[in-house]
């Protein structure tokens, strides 16, 4: 079965109305898509998690294999709505999901070390929606319009009880005492790829690596803090404004060299 993607919506679409969907950026190169795994997982716990019903994981796979090999390198976004439903939350009973497959150009050089600012915007905790890649980033939109300097690289966002979640495109890793520390998701928050690729990625090098609760107590005792994202890799953070610097710590160089392995 050949899947349908759409290159426009009806007005009607849930996705325009409510944010009532999924997405996936995906990062091609040499005409694959890295780190399609775990992007088709978290795609497919998104689907499970809105009750959004998708094509056959095999089917995306050759969809998304065929995109990129026509691509060759640049990025693919998918876009899922539920589909058209009329007026009102409740959705239809029957109902066809919307699919878009955007194409763009590689990304520039970006820098392997960036300074960061703490966001004024907490993030609301809703444990339904943690960790996937709804449609609705109101919060994202508004936490980057807090700064325009373009020597800042990078938003961190607490939650509204305080704690560390990630950066407004990346997520979020401290090193402290040779230990790999990552905020807990299970609130809000997006699991990045990248987070799961490094995750394992350590594991295999013998660095523990530990998933829990992390305040600013745990930031700015840490002795590295870097960033991960699906199409800008490894960025250390060196500066957070009015707070503290860093190094680009050697754990944080070990993981970054041979990433893609």
């Amino acid at each position: 079965m050949t899947i349908r993607f759409l290159d426009s919506l009806p007005l009607s679409d849930r996705g325009l109305h409510y944010g009532d969907g999924l997405f996936e950026t995906m990062c091609v190169s040499a005409g694959a898509v890295r780190l399609l795994e775990f992007h088709l997982e978290r795609l497919a716990l998104g689907a499970e998690r809105l009750g959004l019903v998708l094509p056959d994981s095999a089917e995306l796979y050759r969809a998304f294999e065929e995109a990129a090999a026509e691509l060759g390198e640049g990025v693919l976004k998918l876009i899922v709505t539920r589909g058209s439903g009329g007026r009102g939350y409740l959705p239809p009973e029957i109902v066809s999901p919307s699919l878009i497959l955007l194409r763009y150009p590689p990304m520039g050089v970006t820098a392997d070390e960036v300074a960061a600012r703490l966001c004024d915007l907490r993030l609301a905790r809703q444990p339904r929606l943690a960790g996937i890649k709804h449609l609705n980033r109101l919060e994202y939109v508004l936490a980057r319009a807090e700064w325009s300097d373009p020597a800042i690289g990078e938003g961190l966002l607490l939650d509204t009880e305080g704690f560390l979640v990630e950066g407004v495109v990346s997520n979020l890793f401290l090193v402290r005492g040779g230990r790999l520390l990552t905020p807990s998701l299970d609130h809000c928050g997006v699991d990045g790829v990248m987070r799961r690729h490094v995750m394992a990625r350590a594991g295999t090098l013998g660095v523990p690596v530990e998933v829990k609760a992390l305040g600013m107590e745990d930031l700015l005792g840490a002795d590295e803090v870097f960033l991960t994202n699906s199409l800008s890799g490894i960025r250390a953070v060196t500066h957070l404004l009015d707070h503290r610097t860093w190094e680009a710590g050697p754990l944080t160089r070990q993981l970054r060299k041979g990433l893609w392995r």
